[in-house]
């Protein structure tokens, strides 16, 4: 094999745009911004002017065309990369199927006898790295714990979990099924693109949309984290409304690989997912042999601790929507199918208020999991590499001790969350879960069914004490008003 690999020089591009700087910990660059159209090219010359599709290419490479929407999409929600390669995509040999894997799913209907609907809270301590008896890479360590919808329908999404030891050798994964938003929880994963390479530790998210073809290779050794896979759209930044211009999850913090390629005419097998079923083919060459691209179709990463929080200052609380980073619209108007959102640090300043997440039953589902420190609520428990499942409508919130506390503590300036990253899937739908999740796998945790026993309600200690003639006569002059306006009709 005959490698290279050009980057243009940090602080520029093709197109003369701003690139970020290489560093010990990632030693690539990148383009900067959220749904720009980005032109790069890894050889001077080669993106054409004037047209996409020139009669002859530099270099006599391909032009070919990626759409991430239909061709008639409006304006402002079109999506699309026109790449420059040495071959085009097509040159491969037939699809085979590959063996079924019991713990990978798409398909969350009712109908299908793997997705298990309950109404119990549930949580799982961190799920296990695989042995070192076995090599498991980035692929073979996709495991499904819930989703809702299908794919076919591109409505709905599914969340993963990957545990791997192993990076993916000379093969890629292309996704046909939706957008995947990874989240590394222990050890970097250095993701190699059509569009670039893009290296991605915890504490930061990357999309890789629908359709893209990646490898991924560990250098820290092993790789634990998690997928939220979207169906049918694509991760959006939420509206601002009342905050403004500024905060929340910044358009120039976002990161785009810059083009370069690998000369390699070597045998590669390239592994598609569809309906949650896996295909691979062979071809005789690189999967990343893009020389240069143009377009807003992309992979991105984004670092989490940039976030910027915004928060009630006086007193009450506010909604977990003001922590939202990513959203994925439905095709309901104005309901999101999911909402990422992310706790960092922050102060909370509030008076007069219950501070801790406040008792709350939600039409929304909530799946929520830690990238490192701990999580202070106490009706679940939550660490680093596990997980937690509250169902729609069902009530959660703090335990007896958390809420005595809460409630009776001197309420001065506080720090919380430092050194603390977690985070929350806010999914629309009623959500299922996998046998794989519920039974398979060996981190679930036991039910807490005495957690509630101890809880004694606080109005009791003031029966004797209330005036109960007066609400009694209260009561029955609303009554005879309310029966007298009856009669009246």
């Amino acid at each position: 094999m005959v490698a290279a690999e050009s980057i243009p020089p940090a602080g520029a591009t093709a197109s003369g745009g701003f690139t970020s700087r290489p560093t010990a910990a990632d030693p690539y660059a990148y383009q900067v911004g959220f749904g720009n159209r980005f032109a790069t090219e890894a050889l001077p010359g080669v993106l054409p002017i004037g047209c996409n599709t020139p009669q002859r290419c530099k270099y006599d490479l391909t032009s070919e065309q990626l759409n991430g929407t239909p061709f008639v999409s409006p304006r402002a929600s079109l999506l699309n990369v026109w790449f420059y390669r040495i071959q085009p995509s097509v040159a491969h040999k037939p699809f085979r199927r590959l063996p079924c894997s019991p713990d990978l799913e798409a398909v969350f209907t009712p109908s299908n006898p793997i997705a298990v609907f309950t109404p119990q809270d549930l949580g799982w301590d961190k799920f296990p790295l695989p042995s070192d008896a076995e090599e498991v890479d980035f692929v073979a360590g996709l495991k499904t714990i819930a989703g809702h919808g299908d794919p076919t329908l591109k409505e709905g999404l599914a969340v993963h979990v990957y545990l791997a030891n192993a990076s993916m050798k000379k093969t890629a994964f292309c996704n046909n099924d939706g957008d995947m938003l990874i989240l590394p929880q222990e050890g970097r994963l250095d993701i190699q693109t059509e569009f670039g390479k893009l290296m991605v530790a915890p504490g930061e998210l990357v999309v890789i949309q629908a359709g893209m073809k990646f490898t991924v290779r560990l250098p820290d050794g092993v790789g634990r984290g998690y997928i939220q896979e979207v169906y049918g759209s694509h991760y959006e930044l939420p509206e601002l409304g009342p905050v403004g211009s500024n905060g929340m999850a910044q358009p120039r913090d976002f990161e785009v690989p810059v083009a370069s390629f690998d000369l390699d005419q070597s045998a590669w097998t390239i592994v598609v997912k569809l309906v949650g079923q896996l295909f691979a083919y062979e071809q005789a060459h690189t999967p990343f042999d893009v020389v240069a691209w143009h377009g807003n179709y992309t992979p991105y990463k984004y670092a989490l601790e940039r976030f910027i929080n915004s928060a009630t200052v006086d007193r009450d609380q506010s909604d977990p929507s003001i922590y939202c980073v990513l959203t994925a619209k439905s095709k309901i108007p104005g309901v999101s199918t999911s909402d990422f959102l992310i706790f960092t640090p922050k102060w909370q300043v509030t008076r007069n208020t219950f501070r801790p997440p406040y008792y709350h039953r939600n039409v929304a589902t909530e799946l929520m999991g830690m990238v490192y420190g701990t999580w202070g609520g106490s009706g679940t428990s939550l660490e680093p590499g596990g997980l937690t499942y509250e169902p729609s409508y069902m009530p959660h919130g703090e335990s007896y001790s958390r809420w005595k506390e809460a409630t009776s503590t001197d309420l001065a300036p506080q720090r919380v969350g430092e050194d603390s990253m977690a985070f929350m899937m806010h999914i629309s739908a009623h959500v299922s879960l996998t046998k794989y999740a519920l039974e398979r796998c060996s981190n679930l945790q036991p039910l807490h069914d005495t957690m509630w026993d101890d809880f004694q309600p606080g109005f009791l200690n003031h029966v004797d004490s209330i005036a109960w003639e007066d609400v009694g006569a209260a009561v029955a002059s609303l009554t005879a008003k309310t029966n007298g306006h009856v009669k009246g009709l």
